[in-house]
C-alpha cells in the first residue's frame, strides 16, 4: 500500500542523516524505524500481558471455576 509521510524540515534532515550514516535509502530507513517501533510495541504489550496473566493467576482460575 502506498503511504505519504509528511516530515516537517528538521524530521526530513534527520532522516536523511541517518539514513546515508546507515548506507540506506531514506525510505529504507523508515521503514526500518516503523519495523524497530512496531516490533518493541509488540514485545511491551506481551510481557505486560504475560505480568498480568501471572500475577493474577489465582483470580483467572477462580473466573473460570465460575
Amino acid at each position: 500500500m502506498a503511504m505519504t509521510l509528511r516530515l516537517n524540515a528538521e524530521q526530513t534532515e534527520r532522516l536523511r542523516e541517518t539514513a546515508a550514516r546507515e548506507g540506506l535509502s531514506m525510505q529504507a530507513a523508515a521503514i526500518k524505524a516503523v519495523e524497530e517501533y512496531t516490533n518493541r510495541r509488540t514485545a511491551k504489550r506481551d510481557a505486560l500481558l504475560e505480568q498480568i496473566l501471572s500475577e493474577d493467576a489465582g483470580v483467572l482460575q477462580r473466573l473460570a471455576d465460575s
